[in-house]
């Protein structure tokens, strides 16, 4: 049985908690689609462009994931996708909450697709996008939380104070 999913997000920057989540993904479903949300209203510090590069880079070796860009509902992208299945990570109590409640309002307009909850690699249980950006920006060392080829943007953007 082929079960092509969806893993959503903003990935504002690509974290190894996403890519720990991406690859066992490629690992559970015949074809995983990687959704970058466009919001402008969360004021990314990288460019959609940007996050489609960089998660391009690290899932390159993964012949059955592929990156794209929507908007809008995410149920509308997944049926598009052909997705019948929606990965999100959980990291702690905190997320869970607020991703039960995102489930069942999938689930309310999109009964046929089923959220699936992986939790990430213990080591990156509390890794967040947002948490690196602030630490980063402060000073400090975040190497060993994101791929090399993201750190190193990472590390261009904000010496150069973009």
């Amino acid at each position: 049985m082929r079960v092509n999913a969806l893993y959503p997000g903003t990935f504002d920057p690509p974290t190894n908690g996403h890519v720990d989540l991406i690859t066992r993904g490629s690992k559970l479903f015949s074809e995983l689609t990687v959704g970058i949300l466009v919001n402008p209203v969360k004021n990314p510090l990288f460019t959609v462009e940007e996050r489609v590069e960089m998660l391009r880079e690290v899932t390159g070796g993964l012949g059955n994931v592929q990156v794209a860009t929507f908007d809008g509902l995410m149920v509308d992208f997944a049926r598009r996708q052909g997705a019948t299945a929606v990965l999100r990570g959980i990291r702690a109590i905190s997320d869970y909450e607020h991703e039960f409640q995102m489930a069942l309002m999938n689930r309310r307009l999109a009964p046929e697709i089923e959220t699936v909850f992986l939790q990430p690699a213990g080591r990156y249980s509390f890794v967040s996008s947002r948490m690196v950006k602030e630490v980063f920006s402060f000073g400090g060392d975040v190497s060993g939380l994101l791929p090399p080829n993201v750190l190193k943007r990472l590390r261009a953007r904000i010496n150069n104070g973009a």
